[in-house]
């Protein structure tokens, strides 16, 4: 069944939200965690993640749209799921829905009714009203079905400074962990809960401000008492007013620009990263988006106060007249791209890999190749004679030719050798069958062959499957060495450099020599390294003296 994300309140003074950007567009697949928006509020811009599995299937703004709390801001269900109700009964009967969603009012009148039970005496000084302090932090509602939140982490210890768009603390909810920013500057003063407690929505997170200046035990204490909710008291409303009229004369300038409101700079988070990164004041630019609403054009187009007089030799900078539009194309994944996401995932993710090196000297294989050459009825590569090594080495080392089966290791008494080639779509894995029973001409003629069906998309499924261990050579990319994903059901996947000519110590001079470095990955369920290592240790015995793969 789809399920409605309404706009949550992610700050105490929050009423609408503008999203800053989607990270997800309609059809797109949803998992619990992922990103979906960036919602900029009237005090922070903040990451909203998904709290259920599916698909997205409707959005209720695009980028630069407002959207009120508890409204509409998309639908994630099943594909093809008829959602015209929910679309329709939350565009004509929001007010119903913020009724149905938000238990908070059932709350405050139930402190009410206390309040009135309790005896009043005539020297009592109304409440701290501390919802309305520029330097509280209340927990805020970050998901329509939110009631309390848990600390996940503190980014800020008491006493640190703190800067507008710090993280100051993960907050873990009923739906998805958030990141929660502060929206002014100042220092740590209290902080409501340590890590793994639990915080009431409205109730006191922390304290921010000048130290010395806020009274954070009275605050503490209105928090007891519910002063979130109660008239603020006569000398306190008094000391926030002359607060604010105490601020900087730039902080007042700043307020009267249109991209200003309550002291607090209104921008895109590209803005203020590109501003962070040209060292731009942003409080000194007005913007041109909604509102006011700094945007990266304000940021691109501004221009710093000259100096009163250029020097008379300036020569204007080169103007840059290219495309200033990003782009992108998506391309649907095939059939076997999906394959090898999931397969290769799920090996990368569930098979502990450990990597074994080792540099080989290609001399003597080098010299072997071009003599074998000569007489081969099918031209032998590199590659033909590294798959024949393999296969050689694997049948003096059964430990390597393995498979992890989930209660068992399965040694394979047979050896087919799986070859990785790329095709236009991705990547195909040939097998050689009983490679170690065949002649280096043998392996040649097939290789070929093989290759030829695969990137002809001709391969039968007996060809791709049944291997026991696998190569993927890079060397002919130039490539010096790499590491390889294991290819299941195999234990390990051997991944083939270029040879390269290095001057090596010979006698009582210098000289050259050709090497190839190899890569072994290895599943650490099945295969230990002392057993990698002894395999690899025969395969460059077999490389380095070709004429024993012979006998």
């Amino acid at each position: 069944m789809a399920d409605k994300i309404l706009m949550p309140r992610l700050s105490d003074t929050m009423t609408e939200g503008v999203i800053a950007a989607w990270h997800k567009k309609v059809g797109d697949k949803v998992k619990k965690g992922d990103l979906l928006a960036e919602i900029e509020t009237d005090k922070a811009t903040m990451e909203l993640e998904s709290y259920k599995d599916g698909t997205l299937l409707h959005l209720g703004g695009d980028k630069g749209a407002k959207i009120q709390v508890d409204e509409l801001l998309a639908i994630v269900g099943k594909d093809g799921e008829d959602i015209s109700s929910l679309v329709s009964s939350s565009a004509t009967s929001p007010k119903e829905e913020t009724k149905t969603d938000q238990p908070v009012p059932k709350k405050e009148k139930a402190q009410t009714a206390e309040a009135k039970e309790q005896p009043a005496t005539s020297n009592q000084q109304p409440a701290l009203d501390i919802s309305k302090m520029e330097e509280v932090v209340l927990m805020p509602r970050l998901s329509d079905t939110m009631e309390e939140g848990v600390i996940s982490s503190w980014h800020k210890n008491v006493g640190d400074t703190v800067k507008k768009g710090e993280v100051l603390a993960d907050i873990e909810t009923d739906k998805a962990t958030l990141e929660l920013e502060s929206y002014k500057n100042g220092t740590l003063l209290h902080v409501g809960a340590e890590k793994g407690e639990k915080i009431p929505v409205n109730g006191l997170l922390c304290i921010i401000g000048e130290k010395g200046k806020v009274d954070v035990d009275a605050i503490i204490a209105a928090a007891k008492g519910g002063g979130a909710s109660s008239q603020p008291a006569p000398a306190e409303s008094a000391k926030a007013e002359s607060t604010e009229t105490a601020q900087p004369s730039a902080q007042t300038t700043a307020a009267s620009s249109s991209s200003s409101e309550n002291g607090r700079v209104k921008a895109s988070p590209l803005a203020k990263k590109l501003a962070a990164e040209k060292g731009i004041d942003i409080g000194s630019i007005n913007g041109t988006g909604d509102g006011g609403r700094i945007t990266k054009a304000d940021i691109d187009n501004y221009k710093a106060s000259a100096p009163s007089k250029a020097p008379a030799t300036s020569v204007a900078a080169p103007v840059f007249t290219g495309s200033t539009e990003e782009g992108y194309t998506d391309i649907p994944n095939s059939q076997m791209r999906n394959v090898i996401a999931k397969r290769l995932g799920e090996s990368k993710f569930s098979a502990p890999h450990f990597y074994l090196t080792m540099e080989i000297n290609m001399d003597n294989a080098m010299t072997a190749r071009v003599q074998l050459n000569e007489v081969s009825p099918a031209k032998i590569s590199f590659n033909d004679m590294v798959v024949k090594a393999t296969a050689l080495a694997l049948r003096q080392h059964p430990a390597v030719n393995a498979s992890w089966m989930g209660d068992k290791i399965r040694r394979n008494s047979h050896i087919h050798i799986g070859i990785a080639v790329a095709i236009e779509d991705g990547l195909i894995v040939p097998v050689v069958k009983f490679a170690d029973q065949k002649t280096l001409p043998q392996i040649a003629a097939e290789s070929k062959e093989l290759a030829g069906k695969a990137k002809n998309k001709k391969l039968q499924p007996n060809e791709f499957s049944g291997n026991t261990f696998t190569i993927s050579n890079l060397g002919m990319m130039d490539i010096e060495e790499f590491t390889a994903i294991i290819n299941p059901p195999d234990s390990c996947i051997m991944a083939v450099g270029r040879i390269k000519e290095i001057v090596v110590k010979k006698g009582d001079g210098f000289g050259t020599s050709n090497v190839m470095k190899v890569t072994m990955s290895c599943d650490h369920r099945s295969v230990d390294g002392a057993s990698g290592a002894a395999f690899l240790q025969t395969f460059k015995k077999y490389l380095e003296n070709p004429i024993t793969m012979l006998l």
